[in-house]
């Protein structure tokens, strides 16, 4: 009994620390405003599909919250890619992989690790970006709006035979596979976050952990959204918005206590 109590005051010590308290924030924030860069990316990728903007503008209204999209919206176009583009691009990510950074800094003074060269930590925080806007890219579009996005595609006249047949697959799969997704990078940013290698074995329980509250939340975020979604009498116009950098932040938060227990088992067993 006093080991577990121990224990757990020990991560509670951990998650008390400055940089931990700081961190979600930076996260959240930076994870966000590579939104557009991601949008910008994604009609790119459409372009040269021959998808066309039209069609991806009906999706992303279709799919996302209406304030949500009608901030979306105008930065899709078929603009063709220039120089412009690339360098607003890469700004946009060299941004968002602040956050990335302090993930990387936080993990060094939780692992008591020396912070490497200046390009290395860059480098390592623009995967790691790259890493989270793929997960969260996956969390929203599968697991938040995965049910929107599979009643449109249902909806199209080529798959109007089958669709009960796709929504049997998706609706067996969905989690199974999501969980799975999630847990792997997950695990795989905590691995990459130190500035020395530290065994993948001590990053499963945090990985199992946050994987776990990300799912629960995001079950809770989806259900929500889909049922009872009515923010404006609070917020008005912001309201969407709001909720969505809430949910963000939550994910971010959980992902940091992630990385305390992932610190406090890596201790227990190097004591």
């Amino acid at each position: 009994m006093n080991k577990i109590k121990n224990y757990f005051k020990r991560l509670f010590d951990i998650i008390k620390k400055p940089e931990m308290k700081v961190l979600p924030g930076q996260l959240a924030f930076f994870l966000f405003l590579s939104l557009v860069p991601i949008i910008t990316l994604v009609v790119y990728i459409s372009f040269i599909l021959s998808i066309g903007s039209d069609s991806v503008r009906v999706f992303v209204d279709k799919v996302f919250p209406a304030d949500v999209s009608n901030i979306l919206v105008p930065y899709i176009n078929d603009v063709g890619i220039d120089i412009h583009t690339i360098i607003f691009m890469i700004t946009g990510f060299l941004v968002a992989s602040n956050g990335s950074n302090s993930l990387i800094i936080t993990s060094n003074v939780l692992y008591k690790i020396e912070n490497k060269g200046y390009f290395k930590t860059l480098i390592k925080s623009l995967l790691m970006t790259i890493l989270l806007v793929i997960l969260f890219v996956f969390i929203i579009f599968v697991l938040a709006f995965g049910d929107k996005i599979i009643n449109i595609i249902t909806n199209i006249n080529i798959f109007a035979n089958i669709k009960e047949e796709i929504l049997i697959v998706y609706s067996i799969l969905k989690w199974p596979i999501g969980i799975f997704i999630i847990f792997f990078i997950i695990k795989l940013l905590y691995t990459l976050a130190p500035s020395k290698k530290i065994k993948s074995k001590y990053m499963n329980r945090g990985a199992i952990f946050t994987t776990i509250m990300w799912v629960i939340v995001t079950i809770i975020y989806s259900f929500y959204i889909n049922n009872y979604a009515n923010y404006n009498l609070f917020y008005g116009s912001l309201a969407n918005i709001i909720i969505i950098m809430l949910w963000v932040y939550v994910l971010s938060f959980i992902l940091v206590i992630g990385m305390a227990i992932n610190n406090e088992y890596y201790i227990m067993d190097n004591n």
